[in-house]
C-alpha cells in the first residue's frame, strides 16, 4: 500500500514538472511520466534541456526504486502465503494423525455448534468436519480443531483418524448425508459409536438399519420434552439439571468395568461401592445392551458392564479409583445436576 502511494506521488510530481516547468500540455506531461517510470525506452515527447534531462534521470531512479519495492513486497507476500499455508497443512496433518480416542462432529450447523460446546465443556478431544468454508472459519474462530471436507467420503473420515476415534456424531443438514456418513464410519471402524441426527421418523429407522447406534430426531425429542414439561414438570427440571448443570453439587458419570476391576463376579452388596465411596449406582447396562434400572444388592457385576452412577465430584473420583486401582483412568469432568 505504501509503495503504491509513493508511486502515485512520483507520477504526480513528474507530470507537474513537465507541465509547469517545461511548459508541456497535461497530456504530454502524463505520457512522458508514464513511459519514463515504465522505462520502456521511448524517445522524448518534446525536446528537453539539461535541466529536464537531469530531472528525468531522477524520475527514472525514483520509479525503479518504487516499482522494485512493490514487486518485492508482492513476491514476498505470495511466497510467505504459500509457505505459511504449507506449514499450516502439515501441522494439521500431524495433529490429525496424532488423534486417538477422540470424537468426530460431522457438520457445524446449529446442532453441531451446540454439540461442540458440550464436548468442550466436558474437556473431551474432538474434531469438527464440515465442507462449508464459512462453517470452518466459524469453528476455527472458536478454537476448535476443524477439518474442511465432505464427511460422507471415506477419504475425509480417514484424514481425521476415524480408525482411532471412539464416537462419530453425524449432524449434517441432510438425512441422506448422515446415512452415508454412518455407513462410511462403520465400514472404516466397525467398533465406533455412531450417533446421527434425523429429521423424519422414516429417516430415523433407515439410519438405525444403516448402523447408527443412536438416532436423535430434534422434533420427536422436542415434542416429548414439551409433553413431559406439561405432565411431569418436577421430573423434567431434575433431568434438565443433569443436562444443563444448574446445580454444582451432584454429578453423573458412567464407568466401564474391564478386567482390571477387582469386583467382577461379586454382587453390589458385597462390593460395597456405596459405603466405600458414597456414590449411588443408578443403573447397569450389560454388554448385550440389557439395562438394569435401580439394581439391587444381589445384582452381580460382570466384565463389560457400564455403571451409571451419581454423586459428588469427590465421590465419583473415589469410585473411579476403587473400580480400577491398578489402572486409574482419568475421569473427565462429569455432568453436573
Amino acid at each position: 500500500m505504501a509503495g503504491a502511494l509513493a508511486l502515485v506521488l512520483v507520477f504526480l510530481v513528474g507530470t507537474c514538472w513537465y507541465c509547469l516547468v517545461e511548459g508541456w500540455s497535461w497530456e504530454d506531461a502524463a505520457y512522458m511520466t508514464v513511459i519514463t517510470l515504465a522505462t520502456v525506452g521511448y524517445g522524448e515527447t518534446n525536446p528537453l534541456g539539461s535541466r529536464g534531462r537531469l530531472f528525468t534521470i531522477a524520475l527514472i531512479l525514483m520509479g525503479v526504486v518504487n516499482i522494485g519495492y512493490i514487486v518485492n513486497r508482492f513476491t514476498q507476500a505470495i511466497i510467505e502465503g504459500y509457505f505459511q499455508q504449507g506449514i499450516k497443512v502439515r501441522q494439521q496433518r500431524r495433529l490429525m494423525e496424532s488423534l486417538i480416542g477422540h470424537y468426530i462432529i460431522c457438520g457445524f450447523s446449529r446442532t453441531g455448534r451446540q454439540i461442540a460446546k458440550e464436548f468442550q465443556a466436558e474437556s473431551v478431544s474432538f474434531v469438527v468436519v464440515d465442507s462449508n468454508m464459512e462453517s470452518v472459519q466459524e469453528a476455527e474462530s472458536q478454537g476448535y480443531m476443524v477439518y474442511q471436507g465432505d464427511a460422507t467420503l471415506d477419504d475425509t473420515l480417514s484424514k481425521v483418524s476415524i480408525q482411532r476415534a471412539v464416537c462419530i456424531v453425524a449432524a449434517l443438514p441432510s438425512d441422506a448425508e448422515n446415512l452415508y456418513t454412518v455407513l462410511s464410519a462403520k465400514t472404516l471402524n466397525p467398533k465406533i459409536r455412531a450417533i446421527a441426527r434425523a429429521s423424519t421418523e422414516e429417516s430415523l429407522q433407515k439410519l438405525q438399519r444403516g448402523g447408527a447406534d443412536t438416532v436423535i430426531s430434534p422434533y420427536i425429542t422436542g415434542g416429548k420434552r414439551m409433553a413431559a414439561a406439561a405432565l411431569r414438570p418436577q421430573v423434567l427440571d431434575f433431568v434438565d439439571g443433569i443436562l444443563s448443570g444448574t446445580d454444582r453439587q451432584l454429578y453423573m458419570e458412567e464407568f466401564l468395568l474391564d478386567g482390571d476391576c477387582p469386583f467382577l463376579g461379586q454382587t453390589l452388596q458385597k462390593a460395597k461401592l456405596r459405603s466405600q465411596t458414597g456414590a449411588l449406582v443408578l443403573a447397569i447396562r450389560r454388554s448385550d445392551g440389557n439395562l438394569i434400572g435401580g439394581p439391587t444388592g444381589d445384582t452381580i457385576l460382570i466384565s463389560g458392564d457400564t455403571l451409571i452412577c451419581m454423586g459428588t465430584a469427590e465421590q465419583l473420583r473415589g469410585l473411579n479409583q476403587v473400580l480400577a486401582p491398578m489402572n486409574s483412568r482419568q475421569l473427565r469432568r462429569p455432568k453436573h445436576i
